[in-house]
């Protein structure tokens, strides 16, 4: 149900494939990078490092997972396990309930939910943001490429002297200013490679980080969900609901619970209205005289 590895197959799958694709287009790869290095090796690098920040995310669920598993199995192990950082509210909780004994409320439940909701989508701002920053860098690079190429093909245009008769000079000296322009839309045209392609390949990651937090966020929902109460405890009145027996065992019937949970319920309000009207029955008939010697 919480497993982290389907997400990590396809994210070394897309990136194999990835590899497989650059290394079959290395020569052409090499000459755009190459037409600008300095400002291409920053676009890589922040591909990098986003790379890098969208595999923390998935890895980082393997600690709250191992944490749910422990506390689920009843392991002694539970207080050596290192501490979640997603699941802390929960975890501090639970600390000193019975594995096989606690319940929540609908309440606290809600508030669990969302507040690991929030979390996980802060986690989430930073990878997007380098998605955005690579398409930035990208679009940078080519107004700067062609802003060098209007500079160049002024410069050119103003260079060249046609009155002296000599076109075959002429002729030169334009293959000559001619590469200043060229060199400008090649830092154009590389930098909108390299900032787009991996924009590309950071939002593919991403989307497989997202994945794995919705996977997790949703088993974590249905495990809770079977030992929340129905009604919330009112303020310790007599409504209060005792603990859920909670079966850990896998495939465990989640709708007998709540059965029981409203047929104690009801128990419940029929004996608080029979004490206040003053019978043994909320519908109002008088309670049944007593057997002798009872």
């Amino acid at each position: 149900m919480l497993s982290i590895r389907q997400s990590l197959f396809w994210m070394f799958i897309y990136l194999l494939v990835v590899s497989v694709v650059c290394v079959l287009l290395l020569q052409p790869l090499r000459s755009a990078f190459m037409a600008n290095w300095a400002f291409n090796a920053v676009i890589l690098g922040v591909l990098a490092v986003g790379m890098l920040i969208n595999f923390r995310q998935v890895l980082v669920l393997n600690t709250e997972i191992r944490w749910i598993r422990v506390f689920r199995t009843g392991q002694t192990g539970i207080s050596v396990t290192t501490e979640p950082r997603l699941l802390k509210q929960l975890a501090t909780h639970l600390s000193k309930r019975r594995r096989d004994r606690f319940s929540l409320s609908a309440l606290a439940l809600r508030t669990i939910l969302d507040g690991l909701r929030e979390r996980l989508d802060e986690s989430r701002e930073i990878s997007r943001y380098m998605i955005g920053t690579l398409i930035f860098l990208g679009l940078l690079g080519t107004f700067w490429g062609l802003l060098g190429t209007i500079a160049a093909v002024g410069h050119v245009i103003d260079g060249l002297e046609v009155g002296s008769g000599d076109y075959a000079a002429v002729f030169s000296q334009l293959k000559q200013g001619l590469k200043a322009p060229l060199d400008g839309m090649g830092t154009a045209f590389s930098s909108s490679l390299f900032g787009l392609g991996g924009s590309l390949v950071l939002g593919f990651l991403d989307l497989q980080a997202g994945h794995a937090q919705n996977r997790f966020f949703n088993g974590l929902e249905e495990w809770l969900s079977g030992v929340t109460q129905l009604v919330d405890d009112l303020g310790g009145s007599s409504l209060s609901v005792a603990p859920v027996e909670v079966n850990s065992e896998p495939g465990a019937p989640a709708m007998e619970l709540l059965m029981e949970t409203i047929r104690t319920e009801r128990r419940l309000l029929e004996e608080l209205l029979a004490r206040h009207t003053g019978t043994s029955d909320p519908t109002g008939e008088p309670p049944a005289a007593a057997e002798p010697g009872h």
